[in-house]
């Protein structure tokens, strides 16, 4: 039986709960229907962590949120911080993992034929009517495919986190985190591979019930 100590238990939910959370607050509905000016310029900033080291997105993001950033000293006046906290590690791997779900997602929504939400629009059907009716219907396999190669990406985002939440345990230490720790301690390689395992499952895991859920949606589809 795998001797996991509080703080790799502590680790794992940690990740879980980072991961989820980013995935949910991912929205990127307006992208994909939205029309205003500078959306090309939005659309590549978006896409940037993409192509960027996530150790730079991670030091942009300190920058950005650090006691002496635009953010940080906004929020330093209400008495928030958000560096060094788990809310650091949300940030970090929604910004990382958010260019995924984007392009997954809007592959499916750009098929959907506009003259339905015209029509919906026609009908009189509010924007979540419309949403809940006729988008997420005809582009579910695109919005599961999207969220869990989010929130596969946020199980094993490191590079940005470390630099934004840093590696505190049982406060920003996630699995990748905890393995980082582990390699670098002597004797520590078989909590390292143990902690891999967790994270591979983890993540067969996810892809798994993208795949059922991916068939029914499937099956509601043909009926």
């Amino acid at each position: 039986m795998l001797d996991f100590s509080p703080s790799d238990y502590q680790a794992m939910a940690l990740s879980a709960r980072v991961a989820v959370t980013a995935t949910l607050i991912s929205l990127p509905y307006m992208l994909v229907f939205g029309r205003f000016r500078g959306k090309p310029v939005l659309d590549g900033v978006i896409n940037l962590p993409l192509v960027l080291p996530p150790v730079v997105v991670g030091y942009l993001l300190l920058m950005l949120l650090g006691e002496r950033g635009w953010l940080g000293s906004w929020l330093k006046q209400w008495d928030l911080r958000i560096v060094f906290t788990w809310w650091a590690a949300v940030i970090a791997s929604l910004v990382v993992g958010f260019p995924l779900l984007v392009r997954s997602i809007r592959i499916g929504m750009e098929g959907i034929d506009e003259k339905l939400l015209q029509a919906s629009r026609t009908l009189g059907a509010p924007w979540y009517d419309a949403l809940f009716t006729v988008i997420l219907p005809l582009s579910g396999r695109s919005v599961l495919a999207g969220a869990s190669l989010m929130f596969a990406r946020s199980l094993g985002e490191f590079g940005a986190t470390i630099i934004v939440a840093g590696n505190i345990p049982g406060l920003t230490q996630t699995i990748p985190l905890a393995i980082y720790d582990y390699t670098n301690t002597p004797g520590g390689d078989r909590m390292a591979l143990s902690l891999c395992v967790v994270s591979v499952v983890l993540s067969f895991s996810v892809l798994l019930v993208n795949e059922g859920l991916a068939q029914r949606f499937s099956k509601r589809s043909r009926q």
